[in-house]
């Protein structure tokens, strides 16, 4: 099969699909949203005896248990999954939004307006949630998008596909506004970003994934790179909050791209800091990397190598690491940081500012954990992904990220002299 020729229709029957959804109205969009949503639970059974059978698939191939985790699909998040998508039909429709509006010296009035992007390229690994809440925002969006979910997945993003692709004709919405790649490898994804009908690329998974779509993109691309996220311990931090946000940052979920990756500690206060917080981090399964310095206040800790700063784990692993003071913190953070989300727990006002204006990253974090950075929780509703780039979105990309915009200009006959 010529896979290259086959990505390529999928992709110029979404460009066709993608006009008609420009035009849409929010009621028609939302119409659909609600067909979907209620076809995720009405179809449970379809979609979780897919599921299992991906499950099992993973099991045998020997897949961790924190990407296990995000494979798996319960009544629970169905639920849930069903709950985001009315939570996205319930957000203000962004297409047509005017953004400013002047009138010129000349009488023309010049008005800028939000409009949809065209066609989206979402590829993901292992999660099918994102499957059902990435077409929902496109859609809401005004935008089409094709989706090349992995290969671990496949039996569940195709009974998805289907829940989808029946919502959206029962609506009288185009059916191609929303297609799943049915190719898994890497070939597929070569095409999908070299095709001329693709205006954005969202990739979402693990670094090889994001280097490989990075490297032969021909088309933009919105980096949701690794998350090496650190928390940094200042001196004279208030002992119980230091734990709970070390413990919230790194436990809640260790496999999610806004979890701690990395624990600093300010040298001068990290004998009453660092042993507490580390007995309870190792009573909650997680080994823990340290340097020479923190080893000596916990020897429990395995030694720690120089790939592991840097290195995002998606598990209950979590690298140490004792710095001198505010500007050892930064330095680490400067080296090894992803551009995701960087925390300080601190009583100082000045180290607060400091890390605020000094830190070079997507969200940095005061006295609040780092799994903070997510789009519900920040008020921006359901996200396709954390944006590690500069260009054209920075942070969680909710529905105002999946626009661009249009200058309108309208005059009685003027002309540039």
């Amino acid at each position: 099969m010529d896979i290259s020729g086959e990505v390529t229709k999928i992709c110029a029957r979404a460009r066709s699909a993608s006009r008609l959804m420009a035009l849409a109205s929010r009621a028609k969009k939302d119409e659909a949203l609600e067909a979907l949503a209620r076809g995720i639970v009405s179809s449970r059974r379809e979609i979780l005896d897919a599921n299992r059978l991906d499950l099992e698939t993973a099991e045998k191939a020997g897949m961790s248990g924190s990407m296990l985790d995000r494979l798996a699909l319960d009544d629970r998040r169905l639920e849930a999954m069903s709950a985001a998508v009315r939570d996205i039909a319930a957000l203000e429709d962004p297409v047509g939004t005017v953004i400013e509006t002047r009138t010129r010296p000349n009488g023309l009035r010049v008005t800028r307006v939000r409009v949809p992007l065209g066609v989206l390229a979402m590829i993901y690994e292992a999660r099918p949630n994102v499957t059902a809440e990435a077409s929902a925002l496109c859609l809401k969006a005004g935008s089409a998008v094709v989706l090349r979910g992995g290969s671990e997945a496949v039996r569940s993003n195709a009974a998805l596909a289907l829940v989808l692709g029946n919502a959206l004709e029962g609506c009288g919405l185009p059916p191609h506004a929303a297609q799943i790649l049915p190719f898994t490898d890497r070939e597929a994804v070569r095409a999908l970003v070299q095709t001329q009908d693709v205006d954005l690329v969202i990739p979402r998974g693990g670094e090889a994934l994001i280097r490989f779509v990075t490297e032969h993109a021909r088309v933009p691309v919105v980096q949701h790179y690794k998350g090496v996220c650190h928390l940094f311990l200042d001196a004279g931090a208030d002992l119980a909050m230091a734990a709970e946000l070390t413990l919230n940052a790194k436990l809640s979920r260790p496999a999610v791209c806004n979890a701690l990756e990395c624990l600093l500690v300010d040298t001068a206060d990290a004998a009453r800091l660092l042993p507490p917080i580390a007995t309870r981090l190792l009573a909650g399964g997680c080994e823990l990397r340290g340097d020479e310095r923190a080893r000596g206040l916990v020897p429990e800790m395995r030694e720690v190598s120089e790939d592991d700063y840097g290195r995002e784990f998606s598990d209950k692993i979590l690298a140490v690491r004792l710095v001198d003071g505010l500007d050892g913190a930064l330095a680490h953070v400067a080296q090894y940081g992803s551009g995701h989300t960087e925390a300080i727990c601190t009583p100082h006002d000045e180290h607060a500012r400091r890390w605020t204006n000094e830190i070079d990253a997507a969200c940095v974090a005061v006295n609040a954990s780092t799994r903070f950075h997510d789009g519900g929780e920040l008020g921006l509703g359901a996200e396709l992904g954390i944006a590690t780039s500069r260009l054209h979105w920075r942070g969680p990309m909710g529905l105002e990220a999946l626009t661009t915009m249009k200058w309108v200009i309208e005059g009685q006959g003027q002309v540039r002299r």
